[in-house]
């Protein structure tokens, strides 16, 4: 089924559905999250955790691995949503319907989580989440959460440079219009996704051109010149092509080598959004050094989130998460160690 074909699977339902396991979520607590993730998850639904959660099956797991810890670590918490849509997924050649939700989890850090000491102050966990709905049921989900944000907040930094781009709480689009509730007009998803790929397929387009481009040149074909790059901790936000192609391209670029692309797991859009995750999305070398990483010939992987906005014909603003500790400690750097290790 094409989603450019206006007679695709009504996406609705399963966005209701997700609201609906949002809802219930919003009231639980570390002693009820089990059940009540198996209210709408399939017993055998398959989700996908950053380091050190990981792979998890069923709601009793999942609940187990993450939400009761999350939830006897910070209380009050609040789902601050900024986006939310739905769409068919172009990787199993648009048949599965997923949703994705991207904000961040608010509350008071009231107890150490993963090591991190608390603060006893609001804070922002920033996240992003695909569920995929079949026959009234969510039978997988990822969801992504910065850690690494996480800590700062908490007034600690175990990176060992400084970020390239800024760290700050990230907000929500600027057009404050990004929760799709209701149905979309089908022909702008498609027009979303199209660019999205376009720009996928950028670094490709650029090698093989007898002439190729500038960064600024190749950018420039899908990103608005205001674009705001809105990076993990560990990189950081960064506005403009100019200031993007500075605070992250180049030292992406020069510091790695050998970039394998794997895919993606999901690859959607709903009107002006849209968005991917990959499990993992690349597998690269360090070879120059990174994030104050030094080089190496060690292989590592990028499990990465992006979801888009586009503006006109060009995308306006992006949203990555990317797990870095699993990053990170594929390369030796174990992050939640060496905090265990200074708590001791």
């Amino acid at each position: 089924m094409n989603i450019s074909n206006p007679t695709a699977p009504d996406v609705q339902p399963a966005k209701a559905l997700v609201q609906d396991h949002y809802a219930a979520l919003a009231s639980a607590t570390p002693d009820t999250v089990a059940d009540v993730l198996a209210q709408r998850l399939d017993p055998a639904c398959h989700w996908y955790g950053m380091h050190p959660f990981h792979e998890q099956t069923g709601p009793q797991a999942i609940g187990a691995t993450f939400w009761t810890p999350f939830l006897r670590a910070f209380s009050n918490v609040q789902r601050r949503q900024d986006i939310f849509f739905a769409g068919l997924n172009e990787i199993d050649g648009f048949q599965g319907v997923w949703t994705c939700s991207m904000g961040h989890l608010m509350g008071l850090f009231d107890a150490p989580f993963l090591n991190i000491p608390a603060s006893r102050k609001m804070t922002f966990v920033r996240y992003a989440e695909f569920n995929k709905v079949e026959d009234g049921r969510i039978t997988r989900s990822a969801l992504f959460v910065d850690l690494l944000h996480l800590m700062m907040q908490a007034g600690l930094n175990p990176l060992r440079a400084p970020q390239t781009g800024q760290h700050l709480v990230q907000p929500g689009p600027m057009t404050h219009d990004g929760l799709l509730h209701g149905a979309q007009d089908p022909r702008e998803g498609v027009r979303t996704l199209a660019r999205i790929n376009n720009m996928i397929g950028s670094i490709n387009h650029a090698n093989v051109a007898q002439k190729p481009p500038s960064p600024q040149e190749e950018l420039a074909v899908d990103w608005h010149h205001d674009m705001i790059w809105w990076g993990p901790a560990g990189i950081g936000a960064t506005y403009t092509i100019e200031r993007y192609i500075e605070q992250h391209q180049r030292p992406f670029r020069t510091g790695i080598s050998d970039r394998t692309y794997n895919g993606h797991l999901c690859r959607m859009a709903e009107g002006t959004y849209g968005g991917f995750f990959g499990w993992p999305n690349l597998t690269l070398t360090n070879s120059n050094g990174f994030m104050g990483v030094p080089g190496s010939d060690t292989r590592a992987d990028m499990r990465v989130v992006d979801v888009y906005r586009r503006a006109g014909d060009k995308l306006a603003e992006n949203w990555i998460f990317i797990d870095m500790l699993h990053f990170l400690k594929m390369q030796g750097v174990d992050v939640l160690a060496e905090l265990d290790a200074q708590t001791d």
